[in-house]
């Protein structure tokens, strides 16, 4: 079924059964679980239920996204996740700052996996896609929805042309609402990374994503990045200098423009997908044997006299 308020995600409903059976069928060792939707809490009941090691992953702010739809304080569901990640061996967050907040909020056993990106994918380009544009071209590359705050950069007076690349539940409201702003719907592939390095800075605007894989994305293209100096920004930019982060977003983005492109990509180099499996390998639960006798024959007679 579809998310509510958020058509674009979809949900399957009641899955306990068939993950059951599927992970009877596979018989891992130990499992990690990369979300706390409807899957995920399926997969931690038989984790717990036949006590299999498993660990977890904290990839968005729900109780903030929830709070910004709903108007439901984000400490109640906050609980809820504490529920989820209870359990866990290890919750893997993609930045120091997150995983900071997550342990002062009472979350146990938090470790850090960063991202990777295909430099081989996402490269600086000659040709451009918005020469018909009056530059500079500032652009927006991610889910348009209200949790990503798109309008504090919509509304910014800068010089030059204003580019939006992606799709989701707000897009028709802000294209009513910002007639002058160039949007082009989703991209993927070789036509997003072309989108990516034909843009002269690359606004982010969140203010609540746990990391932000875009701004490697951009910065792989050679473009350099402006956004608030908040969790995500922060841990990827930091005082490196390939993007301006300031709470005026203006003088960010206006900022931004003076930095050289190449230092960008250098910078991003060291994100490769090698180094963030690299990161998660050593965060998942160590497969001893001895330790973890998850199929042993007392567990495989209780899986076999449960089949729900």
């Amino acid at each position: 079924m579809a998310c509510p308020s958020y058509p674009e995600i979809r949900l399957a409903l009641f899955p306990a059964r068939k993950m059951s059976r599927l992970i009877r069928e596979f018989r891992p060792t130990a499992i990690h679980i990369s979300t706390e939707g409807p899957l995920g809490i399926a997969a931690r009941k038989f984790c717990v239920r036949y006590k299999i090691p498993f660990t977890t992953a904290f990839h968005t702010r729900f109780p903030e996204y929830v709070e910004a739809r709903t108007n439901i304080p984000a400490r109640y569901t906050n609980q809820i996740m504490k529920w989820f990640h209870r359990p866990s061996r290890a919750i893997m967050t993609a930045t120091k700052s997150l995983r900071d907040e997550l342990r002062e909020q009472g979350f146990a056993n938090v470790v850090t996996w960063t991202r990777g990106i295909d430099t081989d994918l996402f490269i600086p380009r000659t040709d451009k896609m918005f020469a018909h544009l009056a530059g500079p071209i500032f652009m927006y590359v991610g889910r348009v929805a209200i949790e990503k705050n798109i309008e504090a950069f919509l509304d910014l007076d800068l010089p030059g042309s204003k580019v939006v690349v992606g799709d989701g539940p707000q897009l028709d409201q802000l294209k009513a609402r910002y007639r002058d702003v160039h949007f082009t719907g989703m991209k993927e592939g070789e036509e997003l990374a072309q989108h990516y390095a034909s843009g002269d800075v690359f606004v982010f605007p969140s203010l609540t994503d746990t990391f932000g894989l875009v701004i490697l994305e951009a910065l792989a293209c050679g473009v350099p990045v402006a956004a608030y100096p908040v969790t995500g920004p922060l841990d990827v930019i930091g005082r490196a200098p390939v993007g301006c982060l300031d709470y005026d977003l203006q003088k960010a983005c206006l900022g931004a423009l003076e930095i050289d492109g190449e230092g960008c990509r250098e910078y991003a180099l060291d994100f490769s997908w090698e180094t963030c499996t690299a990161m998660f390998l050593q965060n998942l639960v160590p497969f001893e044997p001895r330790d973890f006798p998850c199929w042993s024959k007392n567990v495989q007679d209780a899986v076999a006299s449960n089949p729900s």
